[in-house]
């Protein structure tokens, strides 16, 4: 096959194979592993060298889906515990393929009013989902950390202005470290951004009380009073990854103020308790942040790749990214939303199309519901390692993730993180249910996070099951 002209009339059978293919792949996801090891071979038919003849889009759309519905991780189904990861609603699957098949350059209103115009309405209508004000501005982001590349170039640029210097255009050389401070429950994607933005990944300060991770707000405090009337940033923490924790974040929103200092909340799933009764008194506050950020493909369910950044000040997104100076591209004054300049990203995909799409199909009262059966969901596991005799419940379960470990009466203490360590490794092994090991207080731990739209309490009561089977085999 040669040159991709001579298969204009192939897209739409190569589309088809794919369409054929998503009925039976996604029908038969909850009788799957999670991943099959025995299956990896097949990825080796991915390899070999550049072909000099392709075999045209029909063939290679075939071999893509054999190996791939095979050897996949299938992390769409209902029992991919590992890590903070959701899967993708049936609207959000469908929107996306509306965005790969109309392929829009989404960067600037001239080039796709559609993709900018639906950008601005889910921005509104995540805000509006979460208690945000709605004068705040906002992107769409390929992840949470980039979107806190965003929020926290925001926080850069105001505060470099604080010191009179414009940032954007001079740089940092000759400014101050920025201080950043946070309490342990920090996450890394916080510190890879300041790495992006050159404030450096480990200047952030953690101020915690406890092994926890739980904030010291007295030293944050002493830490702010000390700099003297020099601007800070704090990063306030709404949902750690191993417990579901979160700082208070309303009383740091009083230290901002009093301190005069930028209030940065990593939302990263924990933004969406808000949806519930139940939790919702955990995000008070959140609308008194100067910047926020979530992730669209934990809670919210869209496919990779996705992430939101809001900010209180409209136009402080502009003052980081935009005024290029390109006689190309619109101008400031243009009078039309460019998002290419107001995010980390110039050339972007149509991001906001799987967003639109299961927000519309779901609405508020859909959304509530589903965090509300994860919310059960994860209290139902945190019952069952209670109740378990060889496990034990680490931190109280307050989201969707589920902190224990394994610990058969018997094992010495100094015997048990060895012990976890090799279930963690049988579980993944095995491939029924996915499930890794983290590090909390010294100990090795697993911590199961419930937010796929798919995943129900037999999900979870297969993975007690299945963990205590292999805790037998691993002892």
């Amino acid at each position: 096959m040669s040159d991709p002209l001579h298969e204009r009339d192939a897209a739409a059978a190569a589309l088809e194979l794919v369409a054929r293919a998503a009925g039976p792949y996604l029908a038969g996801l909850a009788g799957r592993p999670v991943h099959d090891r025995s299956r990896d071979g097949l990825l080796e038919e991915l390899g070999g060298p550049l072909p000099e003849r392709g075999d045209g889009a029909v063939r290679s759309v075939e071999r893509l889906l054999r190996v791939g519905t095979e050897a996949a991780t299938h992390s769409s189904g209902p029992r991919f515990f590992h890590f903070v990861v959701g899967g993708s609603t049936p609207a959000a699957m469908a929107g996306d393929w509306t965005a790969s098949l109309l392929d829009q350059a989404a960067g600037l209103w001239l080039t796709s009013p559609l993709a900018a115009r639906a950008e601005t309405v889910v921005l509104d209508w995540l805000k509006d989902l979460f208690g945000l004000p709605a004068s705040f501005g906002g992107v769409l982001t390929p992840s949470a950390t980039l979107a806190h590349v965003a929020g926290l170039a925001a926080a850069r640029s105001w505060w470099a202005g604080r010191h009179g210097v414009d940032v954007a255009s001079q740089g940092l050389a000759g400014l101050p470290r920025m201080p950043v401070f946070s309490s342990g429950l920090v996450h890394v994607s916080t510190r890879k951004a300041l790495q992006i933005l050159g404030c450096g990944r480990d200047t952030l300060r953690t101020f915690a009380r406890d092994d926890t991770g739980r904030i010291d707000l007295p030293a944050l405090a002493a830490a702010l009073e000390g700099l003297d009337g020099a601007p800070a940033v704090i990063v306030g923490n709404l949902g750690d990854v191993n417990t579901g924790s979160a700082d208070p974040l309303d009383e740091l929103a009083d230290l901002a103020e009093r301190f005069g200092a930028w209030l940065h909340v990593d939302g990263a799933f924990g933004l969406f308790t808000a949806l519930s009764p139940r939790t919702a008194y955990l995000a008070e506050g959140v609308e008194r942040a100067d910047s926020v950020t979530a992730d669209g493909h934990k809670w919210l369910n869209v496919p990779y790749e996705s992430g939101f950044s809001f900010v209180r000040d409209p136009e402080a997104l502009a003052r980081a990214f935009g005024a290029w100076g390109a006689a190309y591209l619109p101008g400031e004054d243009d009078g039309r939303v460019n998002y290419n300049m107001l995010g980390p990203e110039s050339s972007r995909r149509a991001r906001a199309l799987p967003i639109w799409a299961t927000l519309r199909a779901y609405g508020r009262s859909g959304y509530r519901e589903m965090v509300e059966r994860h919310l059960e969901v994860s209290a139902h596991l945190g019952s069952l390692v209670d109740q378990a005799p060889d496990l034990e419940l680490l931190a109280p379960v307050q989201m969707c993730v589920v902190c224990f470990r394994y610990r058969p009466p018997g094992v010495p203490e100094e015997e048990l993180d060895a012990l976890n360590a090799r279930l963690g490794e049988a579980l993944l092994a095995d491939g029924r249910v996915y499930a890794g090991t983290s590090a909390y207080r010294g100990m090795t731990v697993f911590r199961p996070a419930a937010l796929n739209w798919r995943t129900t309490r037999a999900d979870v009561e297969l993975l007690v099951r299945v963990l205590l089977e292999l805790g037998e085999r691993v002892r």
